[in-house]
């Protein structure tokens, strides 16, 4: 049988790898990149993922932690019972409580030609949505719910905006002599 190509060849240093720089990539691949700084702070790299997960209080394998009674054809249910976990990190718990207690901002904005389409509709129509549906301003064809829809969007995101601009359309216009 014919050998392979390159099994001849020696193997020879390539004196242009830095092996240093090799040995860094290889590390950063291996620990694992944890996004939530809480627990990035209290990792340790010298501990294994289950090791640092159980000092924190946290749950490596939600199997063990939570274990499921075990039914029995004949005699009684018996639980299996969790081991016991020693947390020394617990300041970490509380962090996470902490974060996960505190109400989620609402970040959804809408473009600025949204904000313009729908002020020229309320401005020139009030809540007469089949009107809005007519009008020549409407591009995309939306129907009277779509508009309705867009309308409501905007009192949601910007609900300060909106009120401004309806006291702004309430407000009397002076009169020009």
């Amino acid at each position: 049988m014919p050998k392979a190509k390159r099994s001849g060849k020696s193997k020879k240093f390539d004196y242009n790898q830095d092996r240093k720089k090799l040995k860094k990539k290889f590390i950063k691949k291996a620990n694992p990149r944890i996004e939530n700084t809480q627990i990035r702070n209290a990792w340790d790299n010298k501990k294994s993922m289950a090791r640092n997960l159980q000092e924190m209080g946290l749950a490596f394998d939600p199997n063990r932690t939570v274990p499921i009674a075990k039914s029995r054809l004949l005699g009684e249910d018996r639980e299996t019972k969790a081991p016991a976990r020693i947390v020394t990190k617990p300041y970490l718990l509380n962090q996470l409580e902490e974060e996960a207690n505190r109400p989620e901002k609402d970040t959804k904005t809408l473009s600025a030609d949204l904000i313009e389409y729908v002020q020229y509709m309320v401005r020139e129509h009030k809540d007469n949505y089949k009107a809005m549906a007519r009008d020549e301003k409407n591009y995309y064809q939306d129907t009277p719910k779509q508009i309705k829809r867009k309308i409501n969007e905007y009192k949601r995101c910007h609900p300060d905006h909106f009120n401004s601009f309806m006291d702004s359309l309430a407000a009397p216009e002076p009169m020009v002599k």
